[in-house]
């Protein structure tokens, strides 16, 4: 039995919503040979031109050895889901624009920041503050619309709460939808620091939210996060330890933040942070790290943050710690459906 939402955000509906489930899967494959067979060119192409990671020298010593590991490697995920979803999810899903502008928005301003962050440059990056602001920028405009009413938008302004229902919180949805849009992408951002962390992650949170999908009905969401998914399991084929390119701000920007935009148009966003649990970990380890560190004067909670830092420091190997958050995160993206189907 489908659980529909009060509201339609695609407008063209399949009688048989197995057959659509078929096609987001095999859009899935396809999305992942795609970006598999864009990898390899793209890896020696960023070789080429020298866009080579730089690694911080306040980080694990063991890190070091990664210096000059190509980066921006996020374009290949962008490209294969911006084009697989024009052709086959945009007709009768306008909708589905929305997710695609946020996805190449953030992943151009990963990119310039990747660009001025490379081994050999007199920057580290983007000025933090900065990133933040247009980041914000960004998640305004795709709440503006997922709250706008039709024709200009989604018409979305309700939350889910498991156990007691649906409610209409207005205005509010606003700044929190945009409040959530950049905090994802930040969060997906501070968890991309070892190989297949964040794309690991981030694969098994787009496939939780497209069963949650699947289960409303929102088919151009379901295919969608299938689409993400495909597309980040075939980073992963070049992302294995040891990495050949590195996601950079170019992808976990624009996975972090797309993620969020498919959280709101499936209306279950408040189990956002249980399905990305592992990104709120980790950005919440920063935050009281930064918090406690000032209060105290000089003292800290973890040896070094983001988290995934403190538990390199503390022994644990580099696969022990991808393969345990991997772990984590899928025991979180089953409590998220579960709560979905509440």
């Amino acid at each position: 039995m489908m659980v529909m939402l009060p509201y339609a955000i695609d407008s063209v509906m399949p009688t048989d919503p197995n057959e659509n489930m078929a096609v987001s899967l095999a859009l899935a494959a396809l999305s992942f040979m795609v970006t598999v067979i864009l990898g390899r060119p793209l890896i020696t192409l960023l070789r080429q031109r020298g866009i080579g990671k730089k690694i911080r020298l306040d980080g694990p010593e063991a890190h070091l050895t990664k210096t000059g590991t190509p980066t921006m490697g996020g374009l290949m995920i962008s490209f294969t889901v911006v084009v697989i979803t024009l052709i086959f999810n945009t007709v009768g899903r306008l909708s589905m624009l929305l997710p695609v502008m946020v996805l190449i928005a953030a992943a151009i301003l990963g990119a310039v920041d990747d660009r001025m962050s490379l081994v050999g440059g007199r920057s580290s990056g983007m000025a933090g503050r900065f990133k933040m602001l247009w980041l914000t920028i960004f998640a305004l405009f795709a709440a503006i619309v997922l709250h706008a009413p039709d024709p200009f938008g989604l018409g979305l302004h309700h939350v889910y709460i498991p156990f007691l229902g649906r409610y209409d919180i207005s205005l509010i949805y606003i700044p929190v939808a945009m409040v959530a849009i950049s905090g994802m992408a930040n969060a997906v951002n501070l968890t991309d620091g070892l190989d297949t962390l964040a794309a690991g992650t981030a694969a098994i949170a787009f496939l939780a939210y497209g069963i949650i999908a699947y289960r409303q009905g929102q088919l151009g969401v379901v295919t969608f996060c299938m689409t993400m998914c495909g597309a980040l399991l075939g980073f992963l084929w070049f992302n294995a330890h040891p990495a050949q390119v590195f996601m950079g701000d170019t992808g976990s920007l624009s996975v972090g933040a797309a993620l969020a935009v498919a959280a709101f148009m499936t209306g279950q966003w408040l189990l956002l942070p249980i399905v990305g649990f592992v990104f709120i970990a980790e950005a919440g380890s920063v935050m009281l790290q930064v918090a406690y560190f000032k209060l105290t004067k000089g003292k800290r909670i973890f040896r070094m943050t983001p988290l995934h830092h403190h538990f390199e420091l503390i022994g644990w190997s580099e696969t022990q710690i991808t393969m345990r958050f991997w772990l984590v995160g899928m025991m979180a993206g089953l409590l998220g459906v579960a709560l979905a189907l509440l």
